[in-house]
C-alpha cells in the first residue's frame, strides 16, 4: 500500500467543520478497526453528498475520513474470517459516521464490518451497488417477507431515476415484478425502460395531495421520496399490499391516516441499511449477486476520480446524478 496515501477528513471547526483531501500515514489509522484493507474503491450516495457538503448532520466524531461504502483488498488481518488477499466490502455499520470511511486509499476496518466481496462481483462492481444498491435489494426483499409477489399489479419506485431507484427498478424487474417507476425527469424515460420499467409515472402525478383512502393502483412500492408521495403510495395500495420506505429525499413528513393499515391490510415497512445485522447483510450480498445483469449493472453507473468529490456531491444534491456513481480512490 502507499504510505502516506490520501484520504477525504472532515475537521471539526468553531463553526461546522472543514473538509480536505488530505496525506495520511498508516501509523494514522484507528487502531480499533482490526482489519487492514487497501481501498480500490468507494462510492457516492446522497448520504455522503450530505457529509461533504456538511448539509446534513451525518458526521458524530471528529476528526472523520468521510465515505460510508468501500471494497479493496485485505493487507492485514487478527480475524481468521479474512486473510490477506482477499476481496471485502463494507457499506454502513457507522463508515463515515462514527468510524473511519471509504474515501481514503487504506483503512482499518471492524470485522463485523466487513464482507467478503460475492462471486462474480469485482470490488469495482461491489461499489456500483455499494450502499443504495444494498438499501434496494433490502427494500425488495421486505416486500417478498411480506408476501408481495408478481403479478398484473405493477409496483411502484419513487425517485426511480436516483441511485436507490435506479437499482429497485432493475432488481424488481429480474425478479419478475411488473414496475413503475416514477421520476421528475421524463428524460429519464428510456434508461429506467432499459433497466426493465413496464411504465414511467410522472413525479406530479403522485405529488398532488390526495385523499388518505385512493382508488387501488400498486402492488406494492419502493418509496425513496418520502413526503406527499409516500402518503399517496400509501392509499393507492391493494389490499394485502405494502410499501418499503428507505429515504426521505422529497421530505421526512408523513402526513396520512390509519385507514390502508387496518382497512386495506396495507403494510407500511420503514428499511435502514446503516446497521444491518451480518447474517442479513450476507443474504442480501448473495441475493444481489445472483439478481443483477452484470452488463446493466455497468450501464446504469459511471466511475469517477476522489479529487472530484465536493463537484459530485453537489451534483447529486441538485438532482443531477442517474444512477451510481463509483468512486476511484486512486484517482
Amino acid at each position: 500500500m502507499r504510505d502516506p496515501f490520501r484520504a477525504v477528513m472532515a475537521r471539526q471547526q468553531d463553526k461546522g467543520y472543514s473538509v480536505a483531501l488530505e496525506e495520511l500515514h498508516e501509523r494514522d489509522l484507528p487502531r480499533e478497526g482490526g482489519v487492514l484493507v487497501e481501498i480500490a474503491f468507494s462510492s457516492l450516495n446522497y448520504k455522503d453528498a450530505l457529509a461533504v457538503t456538511g448539509r446534513g448532520r451525518i458526521v458524530r466524531r471528529f476528526p472523520m475520513v468521510l465515505g460510508i461504502d468501500l471494497a479493496g483488498t485485505v493487507l492485514e488481518s487478527p480475524s481468521p474470517e479474512f486473510k490477506p488477499g482477499d476481496h471485502v466490502l463494507a457499506v454502513g455499520q457507522g463508515l463515515g459516521e462514527t468510524a473511519w470511511g471509504g474515501y481514503a486509499q487504506a483503512q482499518r476496518v471492524r470485522p463485523d464490518a466487513l464482507l467478503h466481496v460475492p462471486e462474480p462481483l469485482s470490488p469495482e462492481e461491489a461499489m456500483r451497488v455499494g450502499t443504495a444498491g444494498f438499501t434496494a435489494m433490502l427494500c425488495v426483499l421486505a416486500l417478498e417477507r411480506n408476501e408481495v409477489r408478481p403479478s398484473d399489479r405493477e409496483i411502484v419506485v419513487t425517485g426511480a431515476a436516483g441511485g436507490v431507484g435506479s437499482m429497485a427498478v432493475h432488481l424488481l424487474a429480474r425478479r419478475g415484478f411488473k414496475v413503475a417507476a416514477s421520476t421528475g425527469r421524463p428524460e429519464q424515460s428510456e434508461y429506467l425502460k432499459n433497466l426493465g420499467a413496464h411504465s414511467i409515472v410522472p413525479r406530479e402525478e403522485l405529488a398532488k395531495k390526495e385523499g388518505p383512502m385512493q382508488s387501488e393502483r400498486w402492488g406494492g412500492g419502493i418509496d425513496t421520496v418520502g413526503g406527499e408521495i409516500l402518503a399517496n403510495v400509501f392509499a393507492q395500495t391493494v389490499y394485502g399490499g405494502a410499501v418499503a420506505c428507505c429515504g426521505m429525499a422529497g421530505g421526512h413528513e408523513l402526513n396520512t391516516t390509519v385507514w390502508p393499515l387496518i382497512l386495506r391490510n396495507v403494510s407500511l415497512l420503514g428499511v435502514s441499511s446503516i446497521l444491518t445485522p451480518k447474517p442479513r447483510r450476507i443474504e442480501s450480498w448473495r441475493q444481489l449477486a445472483a439478481t443483477l445483469d452484470r452488463n446493466m449493472l455497468g450501464a446504469m453507473s459511471r466511475t469517477e476520480p476522489l479529487s472530484r468529490i465536493v463537484e459530485l456531491s453537489n451534483e447529486i444534491l441538485s438532482g443531477h446524478v442517474r444512477g451510481r456513481v463509483v468512486i476511484d480512490v486512486n484517482a
